[in-house]
């Protein structure tokens, strides 16, 4: 089973901050618009960068203590039309016990637990608003995600994020990538992860 698992994004600041806006007394109505807005804004500036991301998964037993890891390391490398290309840096030092990584858990790592919901990928999400919070000292505001419908091969978050209410960041999101697969034959099982991000340079 697996228990945990990070993926981490660094990107370079851009320069000086936009000032802050004033926060609203409530949710306007249209927030996974605008969350969606700001997310197509970061996405753009990720996507002028080159950043190394490092990927590790422990394996725990049944009392929670480490049996097993796999690590790697990763250049992410954004062309001047912006395609990715990914350059592994050594070799993955697989030290799993019993657990197998598929292609869905590589992709899980790539795309849902640093999940970016641009505009272009809100419409596959129906979202709800569950309220506020102050997460990781930040007020925010707590949307439910979940996916309007899944296709063969298709995989998506589902679960909740908390958005800065004064520029609408994701700063948060805690769930799951779906669906989980199952067959007569075999599982390929997926975990809970939460994804936390921290700010660059004031505005990012």
């Amino acid at each position: 089973m697996l228990l945990a698992a990070f993926t981490g994004i660094l990107f370079a600041p851009l320069g000086r901050a936009a000032e802050a806006p004033d926060v609203p007394d409530d949710a306007p109505p249209n927030l996974a618009k605008l969350v969606a807005l700001r997310e197509s804004e970061t996405e753009t500036e990720r996507n002028e960068y080159t950043y190394r991301q490092s990927v590790t998964i422990d394996e725990l037993d049944n009392r929670g203590a480490a049996r097993g890891q796999y690590r790697e390391t990763r250049d992410i490398i954004f062309s001047p039309t912006h395609e990715r290309t990914e350059n592994l840096i050594g070799k993955p030092d697989n030290g799993l016990k019993y657990l197998t990584l598929t292609e869905e858990d590589f992709r899980d790592i790539r795309d849902i637990q640093p999940l970016v919901l641009t505009a272009d990928r809100l419409w596959n999400y129906e979202t709800k608003f569950r309220g506020e919070e102050t997460m990781d000292a930040v007020d925010c505001w707590v949307l439910q995600a979940r996916p309007r419908q899944i296709l063969q091969g298709q995989r998506f978050f589902d679960g909740l994020i908390w958005v800065d209410k004064k520029q609408y960041n994701i700063v948060r999101m805690e769930g799951q990538a779906v669906p989980q697969i199952r067959t007569t034959k075999t599982e390929n099982l997926f975990p809970r992860f939460t994804t936390i991000r921290k700010p660059i340079d004031g505005q990012h």
